[in-house]
């Protein structure tokens, strides 16, 4: 068998030919990916173009921040979310925020962040949507023109915030009081403003306040306006009676300030912003003019300073003059006894402004003839008692003309004003000198005296009680029938006088007659009066 046909059969199969490259065509499922591409790219563009600035805010607190839910709103408008919250290295909590593109341009030095929670301060209550909404982060966009993007949140909101308008100013005390912050301000009695922050002086011997006062009423601040501690109520004593003082409940609960201009000098001129001005405890005080001149003087006292206190005023016929500075206590080695110097600071210019015209000013050697002559006149120095119930005392300056004669001791470095006993030790002195007086009275002569003339009174007074009842036994029976003998007689006349008594009747029937014979003889003298002839002729006879 031979493999012929085999080859045969080889040679009838089709060879493979190389095909040409095809060319691509673009199917339409391709449509669908590039165009969800597309849109896609687009919305990243478009996020990425719109997105807004990413900020960072430090609290000390996470309280009421949660991340993807806390917005960001500036006049209850979200502006921005807060995306994330984060410890950092002190342990302060950090939470980055991310706002609206259009919110970039608040993002300055002055921009304020805090967190919006129910709040209760200065008679307000704020923050209470916040109970049902949740808590939020509110903005207070400042004005300065340098950006950032690090923040400090503020513990409480301010409350007065940039876009308020009004002004603020910077107020010194001694001590806080009952203020705080919200605080209100009163201008006569209107509210105008609020305490918005405090703070210790750097010394401690102080307290800074800052307050805002709203407009309109920051323009009736002038560089003379005068601030005081308006809290509580002040119940003022005096001639005229009872006077109460207080700016408003909320004053009395949570404390306040008010303030006032002086009538005089008159000055319309507004106060620039962030003044500094001085915080007196009461309106008295601070109406008061200031004092220029202040002129000290030590007193030296022997009796008890219990009563008189630092503060204590300085009292002329009624005038406060001045105030006690220092209260003391040293032995007198000529003396041998203890006294209390009490230093002074009298204010000469309180007394000049009340006088009509000026005093021209005087020097060293003119103000202390003047004082020398005051002195020669009287003036001394007196503890006087300004409280009978509470025991307070005060030092008055005032003419003794009976006072010693003394002078000032220009000497010591601190003038020595003479002084006189004040109003107790007076009265202890005449009780003292009273009973020095009774014990050199021989009072066991007087004693016997006075029984011997007891004795010889009581004699006296036995006399006249016997001569008493002598009378009463032997003149009175004969004077009571004296006595009955003129009731009687009274009796009788009374009887005798009476309308119907026949003593009445004949003695009107004779006036009767007298008064025909009264007619008869009128009548009588009247024709004798015309016929004088008739007393020798005789009555002429009518016949014809």
């Amino acid at each position: 068998m031979n493999d012929a046909p085999h080859r045969s059969d080889l040679s009838d199969i089709p060879s493979a030919l190389p095909e040409g490259k095809r060319g691509w065509s673009p199917q339409p499922v391709w449509l669908i990916p590039i165009v969800v591409a597309l849109i896609g790219g687009g919305l990243v563009v478009r996020a990425i173009w719109e997105r807004g600035p990413t900020i960072t805010i430090t609290f000390k607190t996470a309280e009421g921040l949660e991340a993807g839910k806390t917005r960001i709103k500036y006049k209850n408008v979200d502006i921005g979310e807060v995306k994330q919250v984060t410890l950092n290295t002190e342990r302060q909590v950090v939470a980055t925020a991310e706002l609206r593109k259009d919110a970039a341009t608040y993002l300055v030095e002055d921009t304020h962040f805090w967190i919006v929670r129910p709040r209760i301060a200065g008679g307000q209550v704020s923050g209470l949507g916040t109970l049902f909404s949740g808590s939020y982060i509110g903005v207070d966009l400042g004005k300065s023109e340098t950006a950032r993007h690090e923040f400090v949140g503020l513990e409480t909101a301010p409350l007065v915030t940039a876009d308020v308008p009004g002004r603020q100013f910077v107020l010194a005390s001694a001590e806080l009081g009952s203020l705080g912050i919200g605080s209100p301000i009163y201008y006569r009695q209107v509210e105008a403003g609020s305490v918005v922050a405090y703070e210790l002086n750097e010394d401690g011997k102080g307290v800074t306040l800052k307050i805002f006062v709203n407009a309109p009423y920051d323009r009736y601040v002038t560089p003379n306006t005068r601030f005081w501690n308006a809290s509580g109520i002040d119940i003022a004593l005096d001639a005229s009676g009872i006077k109460v003082d207080t700016q408003s409940l909320a004053s009395i609960l949570v404390g306040g300030i008010a303030f006032e201009t002086p009538a005089e000098p008159a000055s319309d001129t507004p106060a620039e912003e962030n003044r500094q001005f001085i915080l007196s405890s009461h309106r008295a005080d601070a109406m008061r003019a200031p004092d220029t001149l202040a002129i000290p003087a030590l007193l030296y006292f022997t009796q008890s300073l219990r009563g008189l206190s630092v503060g204590a005023p300085v009292d002329f016929r009624g005038i406060t003059i001045g105030e006690v500075k220092s209260l003391n206590v040293e032995f007198d080695e000529a003396q041998n006894q203890y006294r209390f110097p009490v230093e002074i600071v009298i204010y000469p210019r309180r007394i000049l402004s009340l006088m009509v015209g000026s005093s021209p000013p005087m020097d060293e050697a003119s103000r202390r003839a003047r004082w020398n002559a005051l002195v020669e006149r009287g003036l001394r120095g007196q503890l006087r008692t300004g409280n009978l119930l509470t025991g307070q005392l005060y030092v008055a300056v005032d003419f003794f003309p009976n006072a010693f004669k003394a002078q000032i001791d220009w000497t010591k470095p601190t003038p020595i004003l003479p002084t006189v006993p004040g109003g107790m030790q007076e009265v202890q002195e005449t009780l003292s000198r009273l009973a020095r007086t009774l014990e050199r009275m021989p009072l066991e002569d007087i004693g016997a005296d006075l029984r011997h003339t007891l004795k010889t009174l009581n004699r006296t007074i036995e006399s006249a009680d016997k001569f008493v009842k002598r009378l009463d036994a032997e003149v009175t029976p004969a004077a009571r029938t004296a006595l009955d003998e003129a009731r009687r007689t009274l009796t009788t006349a009374d009887q005798m006088m009476a309308s119907d008594a026949p003593l009445q009747h004949e003695v009107r029937e004779a006036m009767r007659e007298l008064a025909r014979s009264g007619k008869a003889l009128r009548i009588l003298a009247e024709s004798l009066e015309r016929n004088p002839e008739s007393l020798l002729q005789g009555k002429k006879s009518n016949r014809r």
